[in-house]
């Protein structure tokens, strides 16, 4: 073997990438082999230091006075490219700005990279590029540059795009996963799962006798409400690929602490939880693209909570657990019936290409 590339038999997951010799789809999921290929084959080869902090977006210094920028990058795969409650255009704008806020930071500007497939019908294009400029200006954001790029017929899905954003972090504000503190309090913005179950509902022809829409939407709004009320949030996330559960099994393994939540507190859709039941799912893996999960001080859930109970948002938001010192690294639910479950991280793609 090579020994300047990743050594690929120290690996170890409940589907060890050594056994594939090529990608699955599953390394897309947001799940367990996602992070082991971002961990053990991209970092490496970008030369990141060992033990570097992942996060929606990085934070990169400017100039000699101590700003800083939020800088992050999304690419959309989406399948179907339109779906109950949005689109891959607006999905793709608010992606974005999302993981810009989860820092923090207030959204500056975003770029946009179009591939798309030879045959696509150019109303279908015009039409997610009239819903992406919308979102933006809804926003309060510009598209300042782009690319396109155009490949033979049979080489792509119709159309995929990537959105990269710059934001600028306010002075005060440091949101990291290393910063959940025993006694946090956590809340979720709002109910879960509603995008994942639209996207695969409108792909897969299923009918759960009701409408499901998909929850996209900026969230910049909401955070700075939130900082507003308290400008000392320890952590923020945003559950899209791998759903609740996800977000908070990485926060709790980068914080090296448990998180104890309890299953009844979780919003859960009446609709999402009967396809989660018919699919066989649990909804704290499905996909959000609307919501956001906060780690707060205990003194500061009340006005926290009151601040996004006042923005559209966020006037479902409930508590949800708390971060404990014991079990390090693990999230452990308690049940309705009063039993403990422990919550892990999908081990591969679920429900591929929600985003």
């Amino acid at each position: 073997m090579n020994s300047e590339l990743p050594d690929v038999a120290s690996w170890s997951c409940p589907l060890p990438l050594r056994d594939h010799d090529r990608v699955q789809l599953a390394h897309g999921g947001g799940g367990r082999l996602s992070a082991e290929l971002t961990e053990h084959l991209f970092l490496p080869a970008f030369g990141a230091p060992s033990g570097v902090e992942l996060h929606d977006a990085a934070t990169v210094a400017i100039g000699g006075q101590g700003g800083r920028l939020a800088f992050t990058t999304d690419s959309y795969v989406v399948r179907p490219l339109f779906f109950p409650g949005g689109c891959i255009g607006d999905l793709a704008v608010h992606g974005t700005v999302n993981d810009l806020a989860m820092a923090g930071a207030v959204p500056l500007a975003l770029s946009a990279g179009f591939i798309i497939e030879e045959g696509l019908e150019l109303a279908t294009l015009g039409e997610v590029a009239e819903r992406m400029g919308g979102a933006a200006r809804a926003a309060g954001i510009a598209i300042v540059t782009g690319d396109t790029k155009v490949v033979d017929s049979g080489h792509a899905d119709g159309l995929y795009v990537t959105t990269s954003g710059i934001g600028l972090i306010p002075d005060g504000v440091d949101i990291h996963p290393t910063r959940a503190t025993p006694g946090d309090r956590i809340i979720v913005s709002g109910p879960i799962g509603l995008h994942g179950i639209a996207v695969l509902s409108r792909r897969e022809g299923l009918e759960f006798g009701t409408s499901i829409r998909s929850d996209t939407a900026p969230l910049h709004g909401l955070v700075a409400a939130m900082l507003a009320a308290c400008p000392d949030v320890h952590v923020l996330r945003d559950p899209t690929r791998g759903g609740l559960a996800a977000s908070l099994c990485e926060i709790a393994t980068a914080a090296h602490l448990g998180v104890e939540c309890d299953d009844v507190a979780i919003p859960v859709p009446s609709e999402v939880a009967a396809a989660c039941a018919f699919l066989g799912l649990d909804p704290m893996v499905i996909a959000n693209e609307g919501r956001l999960v906060a780690f707060v001080a205990d003194d500061a859930t009340e006005p926290v909570l009151a601040a996004m109970h006042a923005h559209e948002l966020g006037r479902d938001a409930v508590v949800i657990g708390r971060v404990v010192a014991d079990h390090p690294g693990l999230v452990v639910t308690r049940t309705a019936l009063g039993a403990s479950r422990i919550v892990d991280v999908p081990d591969g793609a679920l429900l591929p290409r929600i985003c």
